[in-house]
């Protein structure tokens, strides 16, 4: 194998997900590859959204290098001469970790699941929150609601931190849950900064060859992050979004013709739909980071 392969052949695939697949490049690194796939309610859509890679690889090495003081991360490199050119631009060299076993959430306003257990409960992940709250409302303070890491086409679950314990020790989960709150806490201040709300968001971490506590994956994206606009923000219903909530309003909707409860999967996205979402990932990005997705590497044949 030669240290800058032509095409991504050369490297072995290990793993695949809804939008990324993992790549093996030598014993201490790995290539993510994240594609143009977008997921919803647990399905693989069959319609892509262009530039969505990029987004997310953009996205992911704007807050490894902002939060790179907070905790240290895998990546290596997203301009590497040992990624192939075909992916350039979508790609990330990172390190190999152990990558540790749950989904690690932060929340600082209630939505989404969070906010279903609330309403069945009156807490989130065994964390009681103060009655009343509406729909979209800020949280106190922000809270760790870990979830089980889900197979592919499996759904995540919300975990107590005490299963989290029992996973993998009182004194890592302990360090799992002050770096989750951590990276939330600063990245929700940077955002803010630029008149966005993130509302909650979602992180992997693993453990390096000296023990030491990583964060991997990808970090504060759209797809695995609730982004609003803080100047449409208002608590008691659904906020407009930034990340794929559009899709799944659409597919809820009555222009897709689709029932959630069937077994059937999702119908195509209309161009319609594709330009808007793929134009909220953009801004999402620009927004955020001050730069241009015009300026970010593309991939080239």
């Amino acid at each position: 194998m030669t240290s800058t392969p032509a095409t991504l052949a050369d490297y072995p695939k290990i793993a695949a997900g809804k939008v990324r697949e993992l790549y093996a490049v030598d014993d201490e690194h790995l290539l993510l590859v994240a594609s143009d796939r977008i997921s919803a309610f647990d399905f693989i859509l069959d319609t892509p959204i262009p530039d969505k890679g990029r987004v997310l690889t953009a996205m992911s090495v704007f807050w490894f290098e902002l939060l790179a003081d907070v905790l240290p991360n895998h990546l290596v490199g997203y301009d590497d001469p040992r990624i192939p050119a075909e992916v350039r631009g979508r790609a990330l060299l990172v390190r190999r970790l152990e990558m540790l076993p749950v989904e690690a959430v932060a929340r600082g306003y209630l939505a989404g699941s969070g906010f279903t257990d609330y309403q069945r409960t009156g807490s989130v992940c065994g964390v009681e929150l103060p009655a009343g709250l509406l729909e979209a409302d800020k949280l106190p303070a922000p809270v760790f609601t870990p979830a089980s890491k889900a197979a592919l086409g499996e759904h995540d679950e919300n975990v107590s931190f005490e299963a989290v314990v029992a996973s993998v020790g009182r004194q890592r989960a302990e360090q799992v849950r002050d770096a989750t709150l951590a990276i939330y806490r600063r990245g929700a201040e940077h955002a803010a900064a630029r008149g966005i709300v993130l509302a909650d968001t979602k992180f992997e971490f693993g453990v390096d060859e000296t023990g030491a506590l990583v964060l991997g994956d990808e970090v504060l994206t759209p797809d695995s992050s609730r982004y609003w606009p803080a100047d449409g923000y208002l608590p008691g219903r659904p906020q407009p979004s930034f990340d794929k909530q559009y899709v799944r309003d659409w597919l809820t909707g009555p222009e897709s013709g689709w029932q959630r409860a069937s077994d059937t999967p999702p119908p195509p996205l209309p161009p319609e739909v594709v330009a808007a979402t793929r134009a909220r990932y953009v801004e999402a990005y620009e927004r955020i980071s001050g730069r241009s997705l015009a300026d970010w590497p593309a991939p080239t044949s």
